[in-house]
């Protein structure tokens, strides 16, 4: 395939709450692109404001112009999926319509630009597992995600009836997901909820933060240990944003222990033998796409997060 043939064009008008923002701002926030990649967009000329190519990356919008993005072909490692055994996949359920996974820390849940890592989808297919040939091309049979620094349990639609309605069950917010994690600090209130909006971080791209502008998030969280200096919680999740519960409880200023790039310890982390944050999808609740009545999976922390929670426990 040709970089001339893969790549596509998009057109929109820029709703009223962008007005006077910059280009590369607008760009990236409507289209999900990094800022870097929209402002290479506006210099390379493939962003064109009613019909006239952007001067600089700074250039102010006006809400209700048309702005017209040329966007960039995906990488070569999206158009040929890596196939390889993924470590640690482990399979807890399957039928026809779909597969139920434990996916390790350091696993993608499809390949996308930048990464060169395991993915969900490319170790279920060297297991041969067939799955639905609905969604973009590499996120085939993806309804949900799990950053690549979080473990726990995923599904994966098999059939293109069963894609159909999980998509439509987390839109609609009928899958019941429960996270533990270990939070720095002792919440207050032990029990509680954030509601937050969350979007880009305005200076880092990597990163997310509660911002005026962003997506409605709402987290809950029940504490059910407390040690020293941390507490282990129970989490529940209304919307599914990035990173949602390591930016709800870092605004919180109880960052999740091991993950430094919300603000945690490094002490800490070292100490407790973290290399990431402590965070693990235990439980997925649902009702089955095609056959009807409610299907319940649970995990077990994986074996680097056991140990953390042991040496909290043995400090206590």
């Amino acid at each position: 395939m040709s970089a001339a043939a893969a790549r596509q064009t998009r057109s929109l008008p820029i709703p009223e709450g962008f007005e006077g923002q910059r280009i590369d701002q607008v760009v990236s926030r409507l289209l999900g692109l990094s800022r870097t990649v929209a402002a290479e967009l506006v210099a390379d000329g493939d962003v064109e404001i009613d019909g006239k190519p952007c001067q600089t990356k700074s250039e102010r919008v006006s809400a209700g112009a048309w702005i017209e993005v040329v966007l960039p072909p995906p990488p070569e490692d999206l158009l040929v999926q890596s196939t390889e055994p993924v470590e640690g996949l482990d399979v807890l359920y399957d039928d026809d319509d779909i597969v139920v996974v434990m996916k390790p820390v350091g696993v993608a849940a499809h390949p996308s630009p930048g990464w060169s890592g395991p993915t969900v989808t490319g170790g279920l297919a060297a297991a041969g597992y067939r799955i639905s040939s609905h969604g973009p091309d590499e996120r085939q049979g993806i309804v949900h995600r799990l950053d690549v620094g979080t473990s726990g349990l995923m599904v994966v639609a098999k059939s293109e009836a069963a894609y159909s309605e999980l998509k439509r069950a987390f839109k609609e917010r009928r899958v019941s997901k429960r996270y533990r994690a270990v939070a720095q600090g002792h919440p207050d209130p032990l029990s509680g909820t954030v509601d937050a909006p969350i979007g880009r971080h305005p200076r880092h791209d990597y990163k997310w933060a509660i911002v005026a502008d962003g997506k409605p998030s709402v987290t809950h969280y029940d504490t059910i240990e407390v040690f020293p200096g941390a507490s282990l919680l129970d989490v529940g999740l209304e919307t599914g944003r990035t990173h949602q519960i390591r930016v709800h409880f870092s605004a919180l200023g109880h960052p999740l222990v091991g993950d430094l790039t919300y603000g945690a310890d490094p002490t800490m982390a070292e100490k407790l033998g973290l290399t990431r944050q402590w965070l693990h999808a235990y439980r997925l609740e649902f009702v089955h796409p095609t056959r009807g009545g409610t299907v319940t999976f649970a995990s077990e922390y994986p074996a680097d997060l056991e140990t953390a929670l042991a040496r909290l426990r043995a400090d206590s």
